[in-house]
Protein backbone atom coordinates (compact mmCIF):
# COMPACT_ATOMS: atom_id res chain seq x y z
CA UNK A 1 0.00 0.00 0.00
CA UNK A 2 1.04 3.56 -1.09
CA UNK A 3 1.80 5.88 1.82
CA UNK A 4 2.50 9.55 1.43
CA UNK A 5 5.85 11.54 1.43
CA UNK A 6 7.29 14.68 1.86
CA UNK A 7 10.34 15.89 0.02
CA UNK A 8 11.02 19.40 1.62
CA UNK A 9 14.02 21.28 0.76
CA UNK A 10 15.92 24.46 0.82
CA UNK A 11 17.87 25.69 -2.25
CA UNK A 12 21.60 27.55 -2.15
CA UNK A 13 22.20 30.96 -2.99
CA UNK A 14 22.77 30.56 -6.85
CA UNK A 15 19.95 31.84 -9.37
CA UNK A 16 21.36 31.61 -12.35
CA UNK A 17 22.30 27.78 -12.06
CA UNK A 18 18.49 27.53 -10.37
CA UNK A 19 17.00 29.51 -13.10
CA UNK A 20 18.22 27.18 -15.42
CA UNK A 21 17.23 23.76 -13.18
CA UNK A 22 14.09 24.82 -12.96
CA UNK A 23 12.31 23.22 -15.97
CA UNK A 24 14.28 20.07 -15.65
CA UNK A 25 13.22 19.94 -11.84
CA UNK A 26 9.33 20.72 -13.08
CA UNK A 27 9.54 18.26 -16.05
CA UNK A 28 11.21 15.73 -13.60
CA UNK A 29 8.20 15.54 -11.52
CA UNK A 30 5.55 15.46 -13.87
CA UNK A 31 6.73 12.81 -15.64
CA UNK A 32 6.91 10.98 -12.70
CA UNK A 33 3.52 10.62 -12.60
CA UNK A 34 3.00 10.16 -8.85
CA UNK A 35 -0.07 9.48 -7.39
CA UNK A 36 -1.13 12.73 -4.81
CA UNK A 37 1.97 14.19 -6.38
CA UNK A 38 1.94 18.31 -5.20
CA UNK A 39 4.52 20.70 -5.09
CA UNK A 40 5.94 24.09 -5.66
CA UNK A 41 8.13 26.67 -4.18
CA UNK A 42 7.89 28.55 -0.87
CA UNK A 43 6.57 32.26 -1.54
CA UNK A 44 10.31 33.25 -0.58
CA UNK A 45 11.82 30.84 -3.41
CA UNK A 46 14.30 29.47 -0.65
CA UNK A 47 13.10 25.80 -1.31
CA UNK A 48 10.12 24.10 -1.53
CA UNK A 49 7.87 21.34 -0.52
CA UNK A 50 6.83 18.44 -2.95
CA UNK A 51 4.14 15.41 -2.02
CA UNK A 52 3.34 12.20 -3.35
CA UNK A 53 2.86 8.80 -2.80
CA UNK A 54 5.44 5.87 -2.85
CA UNK A 55 5.07 2.49 -1.96
CA UNK A 56 8.23 2.47 0.27
CA UNK A 57 10.69 5.14 2.18
CA UNK A 58 13.42 3.42 -0.49
CA UNK A 59 11.14 4.63 -3.70
CA UNK A 60 10.90 8.11 -2.21
CA UNK A 61 14.48 8.46 -1.62
CA UNK A 62 15.32 7.35 -4.93
CA UNK A 63 12.86 10.05 -6.73
CA UNK A 64 14.07 12.63 -4.54
CA UNK A 65 17.52 11.80 -4.66
CA UNK A 66 16.81 11.86 -9.06
CA UNK A 67 15.35 15.90 -8.87
CA UNK A 68 17.54 17.70 -10.83
CA UNK A 69 17.98 20.04 -8.00
CA UNK A 70 19.77 17.27 -6.22
CA UNK A 71 21.79 16.11 -9.03
CA UNK A 72 22.57 19.50 -9.65
CA UNK A 73 24.16 20.09 -6.33
CA UNK A 74 21.93 22.86 -5.57
CA UNK A 75 20.27 22.57 -2.42
CA UNK A 76 21.89 22.90 1.00
CA UNK A 77 19.39 20.76 3.01
CA UNK A 78 16.94 18.21 2.06
CA UNK A 79 14.69 16.01 3.78
CA UNK A 80 12.42 13.13 3.08
CA UNK A 81 9.59 11.95 5.42
CA UNK A 82 6.80 9.63 5.23
CA UNK A 83 3.77 11.22 6.25
CA UNK A 84 0.51 10.55 8.33
CA UNK A 85 -1.92 12.50 6.97
CA UNK A 86 -5.67 12.05 8.55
Amino acid sequence: MAKKFAFFYFMKNEPEKIGSAVPQHVEYWKTLNLDGYVGGPFDDRSGGLIIFQAESLDEATNHAGNDPFVTNDLLTDKWIKAWMVK
